[in-house]
C-alpha cells in the first residue's frame, strides 16, 4: 500500500512538473532536446520533462525517405517549437526552421534563363517533379507543356523518367511561394545563347 502511495505521489510530481514546463514553453523558442524515439513518420524528443514530435517533413531541407537516416535515439539536436496543443498536450518541433531555407538563396545564386543539371523525382498528369544537382534541397516544375517541343506528349512518362538527370532551363523563380519553374523545351533556345555559353564554359572547368 505505501509502495502504491509513493508511485502514486512520484506521477503527481512528474505531470505536475510536465504541466509548469509546459507552461513555460511558447511558440518560436529554440531548446536543446534529447532524442527518446524514432518512428516512420518523426522523432520525438524529450524537452526536459516534455515530448516533442519532429515530423519528417520538419526535418531538414535536404531529400530524406526515412527519420533514421537523420535522428538516433540519444542524439541531441537543437529543436524550434513550431506548434503547441496544451488541450491535449502535444508539441510540433522542428530542425528543418533552424536551418537556412535554400530558397532565400535562390535569387543571388540563379536566374530565370539559366541552365542548370537537375533529376526526375517525380511525375504527375500535370508534369514533373525535379531537384537540383548542385542544389538537391531545391525542387522544381516541369509543366507538362515546358517537357518537349518535337512533339506533343499526353504523360510526362512518353518523354522522361524518374531517377534521370536532364539540363533544364530556369524560367521563373517565385522565392516568396517557394516555387521555381524548369523546362526542357526551353534547353535549346537561341535566346539564351550567351547565357549557355557562360554554362557550358563552367561545366567543363569542373571536368
Amino acid at each position: 500500500m505505501l509502495f502504491r502511495s509513493e508511485r502514486a505521489a512520484a506521477k503527481e510530481v512528474r505531470e505536475s512538473r510536465r504541466e509548469s514546463l509546459l507552461g513555460q514553453l511558447e511558440v518560436g523558442q529554440v531548446h536543446t532536446g534529447k532524442v527518446i524515439s524514432v518512428t516512420d513518420f518523426g522523432a520525438f524528443v524529450d524537452l526536459g520533462g516534455v515530448d516533442g514530435l519532429v515530423h519528417l517533413s520538419e526535418m531538414t531541407w535536404k531529400p530524406i525517405e526515412k527519420p533514421q537516416e537523420y535522428f538516433k535515439v540519444g542524439q541531441e539536436v537543437n529543436v524550434q517549437i513550431i506548434n503547441i496543443d496544451k488541450e491535449h498536450g502535444r508539441i510540433a518541433l522542428s530542425t528543418k526552421r533552424l536551418e537556412q531555407d535554400p530558397f532565400e538563396l535562390m535569387a543571388a545564386k540563379y536566374k530565370p534563363g539559366q541552365l542548370v543539371r537537375a533529376t526526375i523525382t517525380r511525375l504527375t498528369k500535370f508534369g514533373a517533379f525535379a531537384r537540383l544537382q548542385n542544389d538537391p534541397e531545391v525542387e522544381g516544375l516541369i509543366h507538362i507543356s515546358e517537357i518537349s517541343s518535337s512533339k506533343r506528349i499526353a504523360h510526362p512518362k512518353e518523354a522522361i523518367a524518374v531517377g534521370e538527370s536532364y539540363t533544364m532551363r530556369i524560367i521563373k523563380i517565385e522565392g516568396d511561394r517557394r516555387r521555381i519553374g524548369l523546362s526542357i523545351k526551353e534547353v535549346d533556345s537561341p535566346r539564351y545563347a550567351e547565357q549557355d555559353m557562360e554554362f557550358y564554359l563552367s561545366m567543363s572547368d569542373e571536368q
